[in-house]
């Protein structure tokens, strides 16, 4: 017989306050993922299908009912929305999107935010910036032209290109890694001495079982002290208590950034206060849930209570995670649509 886990009270009473989005272990919900677009111009491998089926625009949310699902979100207690994929920047529209929640500013709402491989964000990023967008994090892999492209399937200079360009607008970016020891696992200090002297704050990701669990071997995954050791020869670092975030933050030489996402070695379910919902419209509690829950039919006017019970309910049975779990999840939708 088996017994639910027993997180500890890690939410502090002013999230309490703020939130009316708990489970069942007492974790409040303060932070969404939106997926704009299941459509990408890469091909990573963590995350992209070896043959991607696109969806329909047809089958898209609008901006009009994802507009109304982040008024009820926020009214509900979310503070912080990001946008993803997908490619958001594929998304046409995704600049007025942004536009528009700014106006969920004076109901709650602290920050927009965006994921995206930069591919595109050399032509958006002044655009993006005066609509609001508060931050970006931009996926990079490798430093290295070869190794980049063996991994994404794409050039590296638009995606330089695009990071300079959104530094020129003002716009404050995090650099994304996801590491596999048989891609990019001999180029970790390179890309952490990169991103140092542009400044950039980096985060590296353990390769995670999202996708053709089939494909993911444990052996490739690179672990948070794998990588913290490989960089210890070259920087001095402080380790940080860790806190909602779900990097394990170090501090390299008193002043630069560094986060470790350790998802296999070192699971943090027991802090997640994140939800994601689906292009199409569906509630994701959890990455590595097997189903999500249909809002769509609920985005329209007249059925906000029957929205908002639903969601109530869906958090609520938010299961304890992969802490608990420890496999991949088996189900229809992939990575690249679930609003990583």
């Amino acid at each position: 017989m088996t017994h639910p886990i027993a997180f500890p009270a890690l939410t502090s009473s002013v999230e309490q306050n703020t939130s009316q989005l708990v489970d069942q272990f007492g974790r409040y919900k303060q932070k969404l993922r939106i997926s704009l677009t299941d459509r990408c111009n890469f091909h990573c491998a963590y995350c992209m299908p070896d043959h991607p089926q696109w969806l329909a625009k047809k089958d898209l949310l609008s901006f009009e009912e994802l507009f109304r699902f982040c008024q009820v979100m926020v009214q509900l207690g979310i503070e912080h929305i990001r946008l993803t994929g997908g490619e958001p920047l594929m998304r046409q529209g995704v600049v007025h999107f942004i536009r528009d929640l700014q106006q969920l500013k004076t109901q709650g709402l602290k920050r927009i935010s965006m994921t995206s491989n930069a591919f595109y964000l050399k032509k958006h990023a002044v655009a993006l910036k005066q609509a609001g967008l508060d931050d970006i994090n931009i996926s990079l892999d490798s430093i290295q032209a070869n190794t980049f492209f063996a991994m994404t399937q794409k050039n590296i200079e638009p995606v330089l290109e695009g990071i300079a360009a959104a530094q020129q607008a003002g716009l404050k970016i995090k650099l994304n890694c996801v590491v596999l020891a048989d891609k990019n696992a001999s180029e970790i200090v390179e890309l952490t001495q990169w991103a140092y002297q542009q400044q950039l704050p980096l985060r590296f990701i353990e390769y995670m079982p999202l996708d053709q669990p089939e494909h993911w071997q444990r052996h490739k995954v690179i672990s948070e002290d794998e990588i913290i050791q490989q960089l210890k020869p070259y920087f001095q670092i402080q380790k940080q208590q860790r806190q909602h975030d779900p990097a394990t933050i170090y501090r390299l030489n008193d002043h630069y950034e560094l986060g470790v996402i350790s998802t296999i070695s070192k699971p943090f379910c027991q802090s997640c206060n994140r939800l994601r919902l689906t292009a199409t419209g569906e509630l994701f509690t959890c990455l590595f849930a097997n189903t999500g829950t249909a809002l769509r039919d609920l985005l329209q006017p007249n059925r906000e209570q029957f929205l908002l019970a639903t969601i109530r309910q869906a958090v609520w049975h938010k299961k304890a995670g992969f802490i608990a779990q420890q496999q991949a999840p088996l189900r229809k939708i992939s990575m690249h649509a679930i609003g990583g």
